[in-house]
């Protein structure tokens, strides 16, 4: 039966935590690890997500977690869940939480070693765009446009200018066993995908979309409501990759206007209607090949 918010575990595994209010990682944390249940093992880097759970005395887990090194998440799992094994315990799951510089940036070396052994872990990254935790730098999965502090909009710069990384075709060239993208705009596809994925053996990643609503310059109680704009708009899409194909799991039956869902958000609001069609004309070019190359479950 598929997971949804009456039957979901009721148990809580992370609270307490001082993250924002309105903060999307800490509800994607929350989520995956009331999936994951009190057997899980979780890793969690230098991030924010560290930062707001583990300030002694007050530690936010129920669970067993730790906190890795920025780049050595994916190494950390890999020695817990052969540690674990080699002490004849099964019934666990190593999972990873990092955000998207400690994934795409920092920690995708070990990630991708990782994935080449095919150890059995999982790996969630809570994708919020940037490095918040220290001030919203700019990382490899900012969007174009966006302004930080390492890419200020500026009178003849506007933002950043480099696309996002796509780290989920990153992630399937690795032919790895399964891997999704997610948004918690669309908590129930989330939550599926992490209970299918805690029952793949071997490696497996999902990328979840998760607002910092300080770092995007909106309003805290819009946070899950910008990220289901940002896959009803086109610019996210929910998808998995197994056994060599893609499948899209849900298509839009008609975009919802990008120009609103970008200026609703401070870090977009320099942005010029020629920007923006820009960033439609990449959107566009992205579903062509969406379209092309993916099957459709919905």
């Amino acid at each position: 039966m598929a997971l949804n918010a009456k039957n979901l575990n009721e148990e809580e595994f992370f609270f307490g935590h001082k993250a924002c209010p309105g903060c999307g990682g800490s509800l994607a944390l929350r989520i995956a690890l009331k999936v994951l249940g009190e057997r899980s093992v979780a890793v969690i880097p230098a991030g924010c997500m560290s930062a707001v759970s583990f300030n002694f005395p007050q530690l936010c887990f129920s669970n067993n977690a730790i906190i890795s090194t920025f780049a050595g998440t994916a190494s950390m799992l890999t020695g817990i869940e052969a540690g674990l094994r080699a002490q004849g315990i099964t019934d666990f799951q190593a999972v990873g939480l990092a955000g998207d510089g400690g994934t795409a940036d920092i920690g995708i070396q070990a990630l991708s070693g990782a994935i080449d052994r095919n150890d059995n872990i999982l790996y969630i990254c809570y994708d919020n765009e940037a490095y918040m935790n220290t001030g919203m730098q700019k990382s490899s999965l900012t969007p174009y446009g966006a302004t930080t502090t390492t890419t200020p909009d500026g009178r003849v710069i506007h933002g950043n200018l480099r696309p996002k990384k796509n780290m989920f075709e990153i992630i399937a060239a690795h032919d790895i066993p399964y891997a999704a993208t997610a948004s918690i705009g669309y908590i129930n596809d989330f939550m599926n995908k992490v209970e299918k994925a805690s029952k793949i053996k071997g490696t497996k990643y999902i990328h979840v979309i998760a607002p910092c609503h300080t770092g995007w310059g909106i309003k805290p109680d819009i946070t899950v409501d910008i990220a289901k704009e940002i896959v009803d708009c086109g610019l996210w899409y929910l998808a998995e990759y197994e056994n060599g194909e893609y499948t899209l799991n849900r298509r839009p039956k008609e975009f919802s206007d990008v120009g609103e869902y970008l200026r609703r958000q401070d870090r977009f609001k320099h942005l010029t209607d020629d920007d923006i069609e820009l960033v439609k004309q990449s959107r566009d070019r992205k579903w062509e090949f969406i379209n092309k190359n993916f099957k459709t479950t919905g």
